[in-house]
């Protein structure tokens, strides 16, 4: 490579590539720092050298520097102004950061003479800067290392009771899917370190969509290190598929979008994670990670980058964002006296704070057991929004440079709970010997199990706004009590304020049933339906075979009102129905799919599609009734034939 001939000059101890490849991290003793330091300065081949650096609330996390700046400016300031004062420091515009009026991401040119820290310094003291930032990248650590015995039984979903089985500390999953069971309408994107796409639980038809690998910038988002299984166990508890093997996930019927991470977090990975899930459809975002280190606010970039997904994602109503509050039994803002650490970690009076948990756009979620208590390990404070079912460990976080490790006091107790059953990766080279895990759990699992909620609410009201989704959430959550100190700091916060929330399980345990159920009812809630009209088009129209284009048949709406109520009948005859998808497509050109590759081997089709039975209509209320309405139906295999023999459309109108 380019750096080759620097490599056999510096002779370093250890390199590696860092923030998703966008650094390389060079390791000498420490009397060769400076001359190493300055020695890839003056290389053509560099375009950035700096130190690593430490933070000072978290002293065991690496912090690196890159090339970039986000400076916010006064309202006021000139665009020359801003020109000059880049270019009196070396700096050089590379693009506006949207949403944010005069704030530009930077970049360090040659003509610099410091690094983004003192660049930063010097900007934020000129009259006229908001804010100046530089781009960090702290690594990201996993959640949860699993320790547990295997349980067989998916138990979060709903169960009857037994041994360790409290009433009610399960989310009522069954009586949410009488409901729905997901709509492949819904896409959950699932962000995490690698995906076993080969796990049958993982996949079906229509249920994959837009995969993304961030690290190594490809649409292959598979495992590529021993160690890369979280990911799988995550998805698996969100959508895992219903195919009548293994696990069933919270939302089976919901498509699934894997974002593996660079493994990394600076501002330009959490620009790309979320811009890119938004861009690409996803409706529900899952974060079960989480910094590695004890104190981590977001910066203007990130902070713009969520706000950005959960306000204009999905055409406007916004992503869900769920994110994982973490597993060290720390408030996710606050300060702790630390004490009984491991020997060069943290103690004395130490601040916790977890930027993306208290993000106003976040629902943060902490975890409880199978007997309805806290988790021992669940990160706690006024920022949770809600608690899901998880397993029972000692708390422990990763800090990069001593990597896994208990959190002090050490608790060496029985913690009663049952654990997580889910996807693993295949061939035994996950978790398990098998492709199957029964020992996972911490927050990491409690966060995808409301993510899938989250994908059944949308399934039944795609019309809910990214907010709306997180009041019927707390709204409708299960108010479970843990009066029990918490057996590593002797706190007791698992009852419930005046304002109906708990700093151990925010608003409450999330209750599946009732969420959706409150989101459906509020689907129908004010509409009032004034006429009905009804077309329809029975000329036989042949499907061309395995063409992505399809055929479409028409029919046309003379009424001038707007649409609030929609039933399509069809007919179709085909030899097999899996080859098939049917979409209906409205005047302004909305398209509903509302017929997946789901039919396997049947060969005749007589299905009525209503707001009750395919939410995905939802889409068109509202709309214009007037003009072209076109069913399209695509054949996307060779072989087998078909034909639409005919199709009405009903619609009420107001």
């Amino acid at each position: 490579s380019a750096l080759e001939p620097l490599r056999q000059r510096l002779n370093p101890i250890a390199l590696r590539a860092v923030a998703g490849g966008q650094l390389v991290e060079w390791q000498v003793a420490e009397t060769d720092l400076e001359p190493a330091l300055a020695l890839a300065r003056r290389d053509p081949a560099v375009l950035f050298a700096s130190h690593v650096y430490r933070l000072a609330d978290s002293p065991q996390t690496w912090v690196y520097l890159t090339e970039q700046l986000t400076v916010q400016f006064t309202p006021e300031t000139a665009a020359s102004a801003i020109e000059a004062i880049l270019n009196d420091l070396g700096l050089a515009i590379e693009k506006p950061l949207v949403g944010i009026s005069n704030t530009f991401v930077v970049r360090v040119t040659s003509a610099a003479t410091e690094n983004p820290i003192k660049l930063a310094n010097r900007l934020i003291a000129l009259h006229g800067v908001l804010a100046a930032e530089p781009n960090l990248a702290i690594e990201t650590g996993p959640l949860y290392r699993p320790t547990d015995d295997r349980y067989r039984q998916q138990w979060h979903l709903s169960h009857n009771g037994g041994a360790s089985l409290a009433a009610g500390s399960h989310i009522f999953a069954e009586a949410a899917w009488d409901i729905t069971r997901g709509s492949r309408s819904v896409v959950i994107a699932v962000s995490d370190d690698g995906f076993d796409l080969n796990h049958p639980d993982l996949q079906g038809v229509g249920k994959l969509v837009a995969p993304i690998d961030l690290q190594d910038k490809d649409a292959l988002p598979l495992p590529t290190k021993q160690d890369e299984n979280h990911g799988t166990a995550v998805a698996g508890l969100a959508i895992g598929e219903e195919n009548a093997i293994g696990i069933v996930g919270v939302a089976p019927g919901c498509a699934f979008m894997p974002i593996r991470t660079t493994g990394f977090i600076d501002d330009r990975s959490i620009e790309q994670l979320f811009d890119e899930a938004a861009r690409r459809g996803a409706a529900v975002i899952v974060c079960s990670w989480s910094p590695a280190t004890n104190y981590f606010p977001l910066t203007l970039r990130q902070t713009n980058a969520l706000t950005r997904a959960a306000t204009t994602g999905r055409n406007g109503k916004g992503c869900v964002i769920v994110f994982s509050a973490g597993n060290a039994n720390r408030p996710v803002s606050g300060t702790i006296n630390e004490s009984q650490w491991p020997p060069n970690t943290l103690s004395g009076p130490t601040r916790w704070l977890s930027g993306f948990a208290i993000h106003p756009d976040v629902i943060a979620v902490s975890a409880s057991t199978s007997l309805g208590t806290k988790a021992a390990y669940s990160n706690w404070g006024e920022h949770i929004a809600v608690a899901a079912p998880s397993n029972n460990a000692p708390p422990s976080m990763a800090l990069p440079q001593v990597g896994s490790v208990a959190t002090g006091p050490p608790l060496r107790q029985y913690l009663p709970g049952l654990g997580m059953v889910t996807s693993d990766r295949t061939q035994g080279l996950g978790y398990s010997p098998d492709d199957y895990t029964n020992v996972f759990g911490g927050t990491s699992s409690s966060c995808p199990v409301v993510a899938g909620v989250a994908g059944l609410m949308l399934s039944v009201n795609p019309n809910l706004t990214a907010r709306q989704v997180r009041e019927i959430l707390q709204a409708t959550a299960d108010k479970i009590v843990d009066r029990t100190p918490d057996p590593q700091l002797g706190l007791q916060y698992g009852t419930y304020n005046a304002s109906g929330h708990s700093q151990w399980f925010g608003y409450g345990k999330v209750n599946a049933a009732a969420a959706v159920r409150e989101a459906q009812r509020r689907a129908f809630a004010g509409r009032q339906l004034g006429r009905v009209v009804q077309q329809q088009n029975q000329t036989a129209t042949a499907i061309p075979d395995n063409q992505p284009g399809g055929v479409e048949s028409s029919v046309a709406i003379a009424a001038t009102e707007t649409v609030s109520d929609v039933q399509l009948e069809v007919k179709v005859d085909h030899a097999f129905l899996g080859d098939l998808s049917l979409s209906l497509i409205a005047p302004n050109g909305a398209t509903v799919l509302v017929q997946g590759r789901t039919l396997g081997r049947q060969t005749e089709l007589r299905q009525t599609y209503s707001l009750q039975t395919t939410p995905a209509l939802m889409r068109l209320i509202g709309l214009p009734a007037q003009g072209t309405w076109r069913l399209r139906a695509i054949d996307s295999a060779p072989g087998a034939t078909g034909t639409v023999l005919g199709w009405s459309l009903t619609l009420g109108i107001n």
